[in-house]
């Protein structure tokens, strides 16, 4: 069982490597809160419908990059990847000498994050790595701050849009036993640049896996983020991944998660807009079979007037899978103006399929305009027996059905390249009975 004392025999070896500076300071404040607060239960009303217990039931060791090869990550690569910024983790680190970094250092900068900790971007590094922690208390996010090492720093630079997008392939080998994989990342878009990133994830090899993952991603004025996430890992792959991007200027971000496949996943992305007239657009799509365990967790925190935020998220439960949606939207005082919308769609293929959504509005402000709705239904039935009076086979139809209920977020991922990418994988989904 991997209880706090085990994690605390793997942290104080990690510490008297890196004993000094502001990554083991954060380390400390990491662990003591992962000591107090555990892991959390059914009883924490954040994780009420998402049992997390259960992955620390096995010993994971921790840190080592395993044997992952050049032709492994050819086996994930995306497309378009020829074109890319990859940065490749294996088993929660960043490997460089995996790694393709593409575009010029006068447009972006690419450095472990120890190394920019330390470096010229030290006060950087140290005003703005873990503002995550103020948003989630949990122990699992407090467990990744406990086990940072082998992260990585990106800047992209003033007034620069990288020609090239970055690719983040995350590689967790189990081929030889369990593998838990904490990576982090700060990523600072600064003032009128542009960036367009994307993740994704595999595991190697017949174990479960774990990936325990935290980015956080700094916007500056003028700046333009589009950010894409695409699960679709093997059945023995569990996940918690936290994205945390703050607006502090006015900027743009446009983000679409995709989950299809995975043991429990667990999304947090947190929107922070701290800056008058900040834009953002939340995307996100599950298509679940199997036991599959998909969870949701959306934040929108209005901290400046005038900015406009809206959210589609879209699901598909089938078999014995279940989906969690938790949707908040916060305004505070200062946030006069604002325009929030958020809407959740569900649709459920079986009656053993579990589909628990939950959408917030916590206003402080009075005048704004607010908005939020969710739903939960099945296939149209008229919609169905139209197609299959013109001759298209039931599972045919559903297909399309269901493709075009899943249009509305494929349509938001912008690059063609993604876009035909994801629409294929989702044909593929639902086409598999």
């Amino acid at each position: 069982m991997n209880d706090i004392a085990y994690f605390k025999d793997q942290f104080e070896q990690l510490q008297e490597a890196d004993p000094k500076g502001t990554i083991a300071g954060l380390r400390q404040s990491g662990f003591d809160s992962f000591s107090k607060a555990g892991v959390p239960t059914f009883h924490d009303e954040d994780w009420k419908y998402t049992n997390v217990s259960s992955l620390f039931d096995k010993e994971y060791p921790i840190a080592g990059l395993s044997g992952v090869t050049l032709a492994d990550v050819d086996a994930v690569r995306l497309p378009g990847s020829e074109l890319a910024n990859e940065l490749v983790f294996v088993n929660g680190r960043f490997v460089a000498g995996l790694s393709n970094i593409r575009s010029g250092i006068s447009d972006l900068i690419v450095l472990p994050l120890e190394v920019a900790a330390t470096g010229a971007y030290k006060d950087l590094v140290a005003a703005q790595l873990d503002h995550s922690s103020n948003y989630l208390s949990d122990g699992i996010h407090a467990l990744n701050t406990s086990f940072i090492c082998g992260g990585v720093f990106i800047h992209v630079l003033k007034g620069k849009e990288p020609k090239h997008p970055v690719y983040f392939y995350h590689i967790l080998d189990t081929r030889q036993h369990p593998s838990l994989a904490q990576p982090r990342s700060l990523v600072l878009v600064d003032e009128s640049s542009r960036l367009q990133l994307t993740e994704t994830y595999a595991t190697l090899g017949p174990s479960d896996s774990f990936n325990n993952q935290v980015m956080e991603i700094v916007v500056k004025e003028n700046a333009f983020v589009e950010y894409y996430k695409i699960q679709n890992d093997t059945a023995n792959a569990s996940q918690v991944n936290t994205t945390h991007i703050r607006q502090i200027g006015r900027s743009y971000v446009h983000t679409v998660t995709l989950t299809l496949n995975g043991a429990i996943v667990r999304n947090n992305m947190n929107l922070v807009l701290d800056a008058n007239g900040n834009e953002t657009h939340l995307y996100g799509l599950y298509l679940l079979k199997g036991k599959s365990h998909a969870d949701n967790h959306t934040l929108i925190d209005n901290l400046k007037p005038n900015c406009f935020s809206n959210q589609l998220y879209k699901g598909i439960a089938d078999d014995a899978s279940t989906a969690v949606f938790n949707g908040r939207i916060m305004v505070q005082p200062d946030a006069q103006k604002t325009n929030a919308y958020q809407s959740n769609k569900n649709i459920l293929l079986s009656d053993n399929a579990t589909i628990n959504t939950k959408p917030q509005l916590e206003i402080f402000a009075d005048d704004v305009k607010c908005s939020h709705g969710c739903t939960v239904g099945q296939l149209d039935e008229e919609a169905l027996f139209y197609l299959r009076a013109r001759g298209i086979p039931k599972e045919s139809a559903e297909v399309l059905l269901l493709e075009a209920f899943a249009a509305d977020i494929v349509e938001q991922i912008k690059p063609e390249v993604l876009r035909s990418y994801v629409a294929k994988l989702i044909y593929e989904h639902l086409a598999i009975q």
